[in-house]
This record gives C-alpha cells, sequence and structure tokens, in this order.
C-alpha cells in the first residue's frame, strides 16, 4: 500500500476568546482531565516544557468506550497563526495508523481539528471517533473558559 496521509477536520464554534482558547491548548491542556473526565483519566509530561516545540505527555484517554493511551509531542507551535500541531509517537492509535497527527487551529468564533493519519491496511477505517471526541473537547473548554 502506497503512503497516502488521509485527513478529516472538525470545526467548532466558541465564543470566548481565540487567544485564550489558543492558549489554553498551549500552556494548559493538562486541565482537559479535570474538564472532560469521562474521556481524560490521565497525562503526564515526559519530556520538555508545557507550551514548547518537543513537549512530550502520556495521555490517558477514552474512546469509543475503550481506555487507550498514546504518547503525544507538540510538532509545530505557530502563535501567529494559533496553531498547534500533535503527534503521536506511540500508543494505542498506532495499532491501526502507521502516524496519527492532529493539529488546532484558532480563530475569532472558531476551532478547527485537522486529523492527519495513514491507515496500516487498506481495510483500516478512518478515525471518526476522534470527531465527536474534539467537539465535545473544543464546546466544554469554551464553556469553561467563559467562567474562569
Amino acid at each position: 500500500m502506497a503512503n497516502r496521509v488521509d485527513t478529516l477536520v472538525a470545526t467548532s464554534p466558541i465564543k470566548c476568546a481565540a487567544d485564550k482558547f489558543y492558549n489554553f491548548f498551549k500552556l494548559n491542556m493538562n486541565e482537559l482531565v479535570k474538564i472532560f473526565p469521562l474521556a481524560f483519566t490521565g497525562v503526564e509530561v515526559l519530556e520538555g516544557e508545557e507550551g514548547t516545540v518537543g513537549c512530550v505527555k502520556r495521555w490517558k484517554y477514552i474512546i469509543g468506550g475503550i481506555p487507550v493511551s498514546a504518547t503525544v509531542k507538540i510538532e509545530v507551535i505557530d502563535d501567529a497563526a494559533k496553531s498547534i500541531t500533535f503527534a503521536v509517537l506511540e500508543g494505542d492509535v498506532l495499532l491501526l495508523y502507521k502516524s496519527f497527527k492532529a493539529t488546532l487551529t484558532v480563530s475569532e468564533g472558531s476551532a478547527q481539528w485537522t486529523i492527519s493519519f495513514e491507515k496500516s491496511t487498506i481495510l483500516t477505517p478512518p478515525p471518526e471517533l476522534y470527531i465527536p471526541l474534539v467537539i465535545t473537547i473544543c464546546t466544554l473548554v469554551d464553556a469553561f473558559l467563559l467562567v474562569n
């Protein structure tokens, strides 16, 4: 099978300021464990510093009712574009995909997640379960930031 990277895109409206929303994911993303405990059960910084390129974390989360983990590296931070790219280095998602990245791009009134993935086999389904997850994350973080 040729190396082909596919993408899924999810966009969610946000009411809080774009800078505040972007900075949450850049500097305070570990708070997801408190904001969304039904999905995020743990996070641990393994390398680097929060909010910097190269920071590596191990996330424990639940997707489709299944507890999984992923070691994720911040690959790109573009403050001007309010964009962050996270690359999965190891974990359960890589049992299905050769590569898996998620990029968050924030603008006034909108947050967009672009999930880039390379299937392990032609029969591997796209990671569509991540779409409702990222939409729910955006909704809960937006609500949290509006009152905090």
